[in-house]
């Protein structure tokens, strides 16, 4: 509230400093009536604020338009990540002036103390940055500015209102599928906790036949090649490419959970961008489908340079579902859609063992069709109240309880391994860095 009330006053025409002079004129007259030897010292008072008030409200309001503004807005805003705006204000004024800035930023921010100061020359112009950061896709509707400017008296207030009304969407986190695209292509992923994965044998996809060079693998030499050339040449690999991988992002009640404003689909949702567009840049091929109680979007695999776009397009319009998800109607689909052996990533949240061991005969099936990686979330909140100490009986139950929990969580990754499936248990602010790194892990590995 005292936010609101500061705001009030600052939307007043008078500003303080003239509030103060009246309050003393007015004990001024008070003086007078009961000390006549005062005299004329409160009319010369009050007729010089009454002259400085009209000066005021000629120097502000003698020109039509003193004062510029606008939004600085990019076209687009990313979930989860801290977005830069800003807003460009210029002085037309011949003086010195000083001014307070409102940007009507979007309800969704719940933020009423956006309020900034500065001062500007005659002729002068600046840039005032500053971060949102948005927690739920969508449209974000920006209202208008305004600018509250005082001369160098600093009597009244002139209100300028620029109308700067916008929508922006809010996307799935570009901003960081970006920074690992960057950190990818300057091989610097590891500053990100991306781990280096020791290759282990030779990949077996063929490029071509070239001179054989000392160093290079003997057993790689192509004699029928060398007999035809009369020199020694070898056969060249490289990595394998145009491979599939499939993010399958379950839009269940499961997923509506909270983690730092985020909804544990909203992460699975920027992990799945991420991976896309790191599975794009090794030359695979990415592919995308959303499933809850029925099938939503469905992204065939492909490698085209515009495929992340595509991804991202279908990704902002996903909402969480309320329902169990359909995992024999997932398992037919994918049957359906995905014609060769994949790497399927599979994002979904499962609170306790019985939840795990209804899907799995589904997920059984499709792993004996493809390369089945299932991601899940710790709970991050019970796995405090488990490290915390217990002082009494109460605090003794809830650990308990919170203990018998991660065990389950512990239980869920056994269970998955036990029948082939490979699994990821991770918080939800590590949920990218793990999920790439299995990725590689398994690329390296040659399991795909």
């Amino acid at each position: 509230m005292k936010n609101l009330y500061s705001l009030y006053y600052k939307n007043l025409f008078l500003t303080n400093r003239l509030l103060g002079r009246l309050i003393g004129c007015a004990v001024f007259f008070v003086f007078r009536f009961f000390f006549t030897w005062l005299g004329v010292l409160p009319n010369l008072f009050f007729g010089a604020l009454v002259l400085l008030l009209v000066l005021d409200c000629l120097m502000l309001y003698g020109t039509r338009n003193g004062i510029f503004a606008r939004r600085e807005a990019p076209e687009r805003l990313s979930n989860g990540d801290n977005n830069e705006l800003g807003v460009f204000i210029e002085n037309f004024y011949a003086f010195n002036i000083r001014a307070g800035i409102i940007d009507e930023i979007p309800h969704q921010f719940q933020k009423r103390d956006i309020w900034f100061k500065t001062s500007l020359k005659p002729r002068q112009h600046k840039l005032i940055n500053y971060l949102l950061k948005p927690l739920k896709r969508g449209e974000y509707e920006f209202g208008l500015i305004r600018v509250y400017v005082q001369s160098p008296l600093g009597l009244i207030s002139r209100r300028y209102n620029f109308e700067e009304t916008e929508v922006l969407p809010v996307y799935p986190s570009f901003l960081q599928m970006r920074q690992y695209e960057l950190l990818a292509i300057s091989n610097r992923l590891n500053e990100l906790g991306i781990k280096k994965i020791r290759r282990l044998g030779n990949s077996m996809e063929f490029e071509q036949i070239k001179a054989y060079v000392p160093g290079d693998d003997y057993r790689t030499i192509n004699w029928k090649a060398s007999a035809r050339h009369g020199s020694l040449m070898s056969n060249n690999y490289t990595d394998e490419k145009s491979q599939q991988v499939y993010c399958i992002i379950d839009k269940s009640r499961a997923m509506k959970m909270p983690f730092e404003g985020l909804s544990l689909m909203d992460y699975a949702i920027n992990a799945s961008l991420v991976l896309s567009n790191v599975t794009l840049l090794k030359e695979d091929k990415a592919g995308l489908i959303t499933v809850s109680e029925r099938i939503g979007a469905i992204v065939p695999a492909e490698k085209k340079p515009a495929h992340i776009n595509k991804i991202l397009e279908v990704l902002y319009k996903e909402k969480t579902r309320y329902l169990e998800t359909n995992m024999e109607l997932l398992y037919a689909t994918t049957r359906r859609v995905i014609k060769q052996r994949s790497l399927v990533v599979f994002f979904t949240n499962y609170e306790s063992l019985p939840a795990l061991q209804r899907h799995l005969p589904f997920l059984k099936r499709i792993a004996s069709f493809h390369l089945l990686l299932v991601v899940f979330f710790e709970n991050t909140e019970l796995k405090k109240v488990s490290q915390e100490p217990a002082t009494d009986v109460e605090g003794i139950y809830i650990k308990t309880i919170a203990e018998k929990f991660a065990y389950d969580k512990k239980m869920m990754v056994k269970e998955l391994t036990k029948h082939g499936i490979q699994s990821i248990l991770t918080a939800p602010q590590n949920l990218t860095i793990n999920t790439v790194n299995k990725y590689l892990e398994l690329k390296a590995r040659q399991r795909i």
